[in-house]
This record gives C-alpha cells, structure tokens and sequence, in this order.
C-alpha cells in the first residue's frame, strides 16, 4: 500500500501582538491566516470499513482542525502572558473576552509549533503529521515539518 499525504487548508482569523518587538508589530494588530494541515498514512485496505481507500476523511480533518485551533483561536486576540495585564481594566476585567494568553511570543513560528503539539495530541494512531503551514500574509509564512522535529 503507499504512502499517501493529504492536505486541508483552513482560513481564520486572528490579532496579537509582539510586545519588545522592534516595529509596528509589537502594537495589537490581525490577520488573515492560512493553515495548511498535511497527514500521511496508508488508505484503510478494509473493503467493509465505511473509510475504505482513505487515510482520513476530509471532514473528520476539518473536525479535528476545529476542536484542536481554529474553534479556539479564531477572532482571538492572543497576548504572551507577561503582557496580557495590560488588557485589563482599572478594575482588573478582561477587556477582550476572546483572549489567549501565552507563555511564548505569539510569532507565526511559535504559533505553528503549539498547532503540530495540538494537532498531534488529536490524530488517530493509523495517521501522522506531516507538516503544518501557517501563512500571515500572502508573502509569509512558516512551517513545520515532522522529519525537522523527531
């Protein structure tokens, strides 16, 4: 049976902000993200199983992608812990009530590792993580890869 990999892209949308950064981007600012999630794995060989000839079914991905990031971290503003006291009120209230807070800059490198943790946590065992894309703006983006992470 060959190996096969099978990508789903996903679209949300997300701000933060990079507080010590040398630029605009330590103010709170959003984006249009991409995320592309790339499985490998052997098609089910299974003649009865309802998934034979797939490695995953594309709408049991887009459930995994959704409870594992984007239910969570869409429309999110994501603050790294330290920083995230300064989204509150005189009175202590948070004043964003989708707020993430982190213990890493919210870069787009850092980002698309704590999405391959998540994503690799929720796979079936049969399936493995290929490589996550996570794209910013239309020019940039980073990516992770299994084989640079073992």
């Amino acid at each position: 049976m060959s190996v096969i990999r099978l990508t789903k892209a996903f679209t949300f949308e997300m701000a933060h902000a990079l507080p010590g950064h040398d630029g605009p981007c330590k103010h709170i600012h959003g984006h249009t993200y991409e995320l592309f999630v790339t499985i490998t794995g052997n098609p089910i060989g299974d003649p009865s199983s309802p998934k034979f000839g797939m490695i995953m079914d594309f709408k049991d991905i887009k459930s995994l992608v959704r409870e594992a990031v984007t239910d969570e971290f869409d429309h999110a503003l994501v603050m790294r812990r330290d920083t995230a006291e300064m989204l509150k009120d005189s009175s202590g209230n948070v004043l964003f009530h989708r707020l993430i807070v982190t213990d890493f800059q919210p870069t787009t490198e850092n980002l698309v590792t704590e999405f391959a943790r998540r994503l690799q946590e929720k796979l079936p065992q049969h399936v493995k993580l290929h490589s996550l894309r996570l794209r910013e703006t239309m020019t940039s983006y980073a990516e992770w890869f299994a084989q640079d992470n073992q």
